[in-house]
């Protein structure tokens, strides 16, 4: 609470002497989720794999956010409320309250000063990206200092000094361990069209005392022979350079990330040791103006990135499955999927070693139709399988009332890997996926909405169908009401659940006045990986009532 008092006496002792003159500005915005758990065992939702199904039976969280501008100062503070949540951990339980965030910051001349929590990251976010996803429990935000130079318009040079918040077991406090970094960006132009942006960065993290100790003694206990024994380092050290470039119609980027050898443990507990890389390459191609009457239009995009041992926690000890500690950011490289089933097998970036490639190919036969194809493969670095999608959309618009698409996912997904199965146990999950949506608006605010996908496979928990039916009134609500059902179920991987035909119903209602917005939903959800923003996370299954409430001000 001592941050919370100094907050507030900068914003009194500052907006007292400048009330004659400037009252400021004052905003803000909220956001609440409230839970209850409905204890469903036939699908896995029992104590077992949370314990508010046994125990707390409801949890909440809460984010009041509030920002005060004033004669050239920015004051920002959020208060956040845990209670009996699993959005951290989904599998415990936790409760906690206060300032999950605070900052205040001033601009003098062409250096931006920021003290207390910010958000931020070096390039892509590679080797450095402090940042909140609230959907999934994370945030990210470093507590310290961090200068931003203008040199020019198009040349901008950052450092910052701090710590880590937003761990499990210190949500509201930083961690001990020292992060610091500096960050360098030079945008060039020519007069024949072409840009180049050039960037560097470097960061350390320096371990605190207790994480050095603890890890030198699990060193000692592996029994190592003298030709296989390492010896920790306080420092780790991060080093990139990135460019972006576009020439007429093309883009091109690459980033090569180097990291010194350290100790890490992986998703299986395993301590391994030694320096990483990261590669990222990528191009495109986009042109308007196609075909005989010029009304087509053609998109291209590919990336190839590799990963070797680059993982970047703010300790050895943060848990990789439960995106515990990240200093560093490495996104699902396959594409970002919106239909429920198409979304059910993602591959998170596997921190330990991976290489793939994705590329997607949008053409537009005129403003009503379009196809979209998009391949994505990626395998470890041993050259096994890890994942592989194949996909094709087509989207059409019929008339001014009905449009549709269409399209169909083939998938190649290592669950073991994926989901830290036992070894041996889990075979690799192989499925088809047809889809389609139908739209059809009845006026100029309502319009239905049809969605069905069915699941082909007979690996993991077997073959699933899905259809939802929506109702929007714009800009008032919208309802819906969904069915997941497991057509053809398989036990293998998780004999607990009974071998029959599961159905996984939901109904969802949305409403909003204004700036605020009430939701209130049924669900029921299959255990699985799942991805937010690029962000992937296992979780159990879940069973229960959702309410939210969100506005601004």
């Amino acid at each position: 609470m001592k941050r919370f008092y100094t907050l507030i006496t900068c914003i009194v002792l500052i907006s007292t002497g400048s009330v004659a003159q400037d009252k400021g500005v004052f905003s803000g915005n909220l956001q609440s989720n409230f839970n209850v758990f409905l204890r469903d065992s036939l699908i896995g939702a029992v104590q077992g794999a949370s314990p508010q199904y046994g125990k707390q039976i409801s949890s909440s969280e809460s984010w009041l956010y509030l920002n005060y501008d004033v004669k050239g100062w920015h004051f920002a503070a959020r208060y956040d409320l845990f209670n009996n949540s699993n959005l951290l951990n989904p599998g415990d339980a936790y409760s906690g309250q206060g300032l999950g965030f605070w900052q205040i910051k001033k601009s003098v001349g062409d250096l931006e000063i920021t003290a207390g929590s910010f958000y931020d990251q070096f390039g892509s976010g590679a080797i450095f990206r402090a940042f909140e996803n609230r959907l999934i429990g994370i945030d990210y935000a470093i507590e310290g200092v961090r200068l931003k130079y203008d040199i020019s318009e198009d040349f901008v040079i950052k450092a910052f000094t701090g710590k880590q918040k937003g761990g499990l077991d210190r949500r509201f406090d930083a961690s001990p361990q020292i992060v610091k970094g500096i960050n360098a960006e030079k945008g060039f132009y020519f007069q024949n069209g072409i840009t180049l942006n050039l960037g560097a960065s470097a960061v350390n993290r320096t371990l605190d005392e207790n994480s050095y100790g603890k890890l030198v003694t699990e060193i000692q206990g592996l029994g190592l022979t003298k030709e296989d024994v390492f010896y920790p380092k306080y420092n780790t050290y991060l080093m990139n350079g990135y460019f972006n470039a576009s020439v007429k119609d093309f883009g091109f980027n690459g980033e090569f990330n180097y990291k010194t050898a350290e100790p890490i443990i992986d998703n299986r507990g395993a301590l391994i040791y030694g320096d990483g890389s990261l590669v990222i390459l990528g191009a495109s191609y986009s042109k308007r103006k196609l075909g005989v009457n010029k009304k087509g239009g053609l998109g291209v995009n590919a990336q190839y990135r590799r990963i070797d041992n680059f993982a970047f926690n703010v300790d050895p000890y943060s848990q990789l499955s439960l995106l515990q500690g990240f200093l560093s950011y490495q996104p699902s490289l396959t594409r970002q999927a919106s239909y429920r089933m198409l979304a059910r097998y993602q591959a998170p970036a596997q921190f330990t070693g991976e290489q793939g490639l994705q590329a997607e190919v949008i053409y537009s036969f005129n403003k009503n139709t379009n196809l979209m194809l998009n391949y994505s493969d990626i395998k470890d670095l041993s050259g096994d399988q890890l994942f592989r999608e194949q996909f094709a959309q087509v989207e059409h618009k019929i008339n001014q009332r009905w449009k549709g698409k269409i399209g169909l996912q083939m998938v190649t997904y290592n669950q073991e890997v994926y989901e830290v199965k036992p070894l041996g146990k889990a075979d690799d999950v192989h499925t088809i996926t047809p889809f389609g949506e139908i739209t059809y608006k009845l006026n100029r605010k309502n319009s239905l909405r049809f969605e069905s996908q069915m699941l082909i496979t007979d690996q993991d928990l077997g073959s699933f169908y899905h259809g939802i039916l929506e109702w929007n009134n714009s800009p008032k609500f919208s309802i819906a009401a969904s069915n997941m059902i497991n057509t053809n179920p398989v036990r293998i991987v998780n004999a607990s659940l009974p071998n029959q035909v599961l159905h996984y119903p939901s109904l969802f209602a949305k409403y909003n006045v204004k700036t605020t917005s009430f939701t209130a939903a049924y669900i029921k959800q299959v255990e699985g990986v799942v991805c937010t923003g690029g962000v992937c996370r296992i979780e159990p299954a879940f069973s229960g009532l959702r309410f939210t409430v969100a506005t601004q001000f």
